[in-house]
């Protein structure tokens, strides 16, 4: 990577976004800040930074930052998709506006601002993209069913994008972070409260649990963004990282569970094919 490199980061008004924004501008590396509203970013003003006003899911917002950072900086080293939020509810009673919405900025807006940004990092045959997933990528909790579709939608996303960067230079890596002392279960998370009695045990023990915890999480964000740099000076940076011990204690449960029960019902799952001829 360039002794100078140049981020590109969404969300950067809070959490992640914002403590990975100061560590890349204490640094005095180039750095693109972006959020909907770019004068809660002032104090990151200064000679090697970009401050831009981006809502992910408006297209011509996308087109003119990518091309303010080009004509900036002529290139882009790292993009941080970090732009999203949480919308919790039980499956049943999900509505249907927040569900779109939700997708619009957490899914749509990473596919499209990531297509905006590949034919300056081809022609570069370098860069590496972090999409800020969750451990709700992996797995599934009550009242996330929603959220967890679209960080899986993500995951999905990323696994075929770096098999089509890999070749050109591009690196791509999932960050997967587990319960952080972030805005996420705060201010910015929105939910439809459950009124269906059967769902109290499930769904409302999250929500009561969520509210319980929140600003009491493990995880640090500033450590976080600490690991996004680390990460990104690495040769041959991995496919996926989960952050904090709570969430890699969760998804190294649900993956040994899952080649577990692959393995159990192994025989009906290869008897499926034709038989073998002869």
């Amino acid at each position: 990577m360039a002794d100078n490199p140049v981020w590109f980061i969404t969300g950067c008004s809070t959490g992640f976004g914002r403590a990975l924004a100061e560590l890349i501008a204490k640094r005095g590396w180039n750095l693109v800040a972006t959020t909907r509203d770019k004068s809660s970013l002032s104090d990151l003003a200064g000679d090697n930074v970009l401050l831009l006003d981006l809502d992910v899911t408006q297209q011509s917002q996308i087109t003119e930052a990518v091309a303010a950072a080009e004509e900036r900086f002529g290139r882009i080293d790292v993009l941080v998709n970090n732009a999203g939020y949480g919308y919790l509810t039980s499956v049943e009673e999900g509505e249907d506006e927040a569900i779109r919405a939700q997708f619009e900025t957490n899914v749509f807006g990473l596919f499209a601002l990531t297509r905006a940004v590949l034919p300056l990092m081809r022609k570069q045959r370098s860069g590496h993209i972090m999409n800020i997933t969750s451990v709700a990528g992996f797995v599934g909790n009550p009242s996330s069913g929603y959220y967890a579709a679209s960080k899986h939608a993500v995951e999905g996303f990323s696994k075929s994008l770096a098999n089509e960067m890999r070749p050109l230079g591009i690196r791509v890596t999932c960050v997967a972070p587990g319960p952080f002392r972030t805005d996420w279960a705060g201010r910015s998370l929105q939910r439809t409260s459950t009124q269906i009695a059967d769902y109290a045990d499930t769904v409302g023990k999250r929500f009561a649990d969520l509210d319980g915890y929140s600003g009491k999480q493990a995880g640090d964000p500033v450590r976080a963004g600490e690991a996004m740099i680390t990460l990104s000076q690495m040769d041959k940076p991995p496919l996926h990282i989960v952050l904090g011990a709570g969430g890699h204690k969760v998804v190294s449960r649900y993956l040994l569970n899952t080649i577990t029960e692959l393995e159990a019902h192994r025989d009906l799952a290869l008897g499926t094919d034709f038989p073998e001829d002869g």
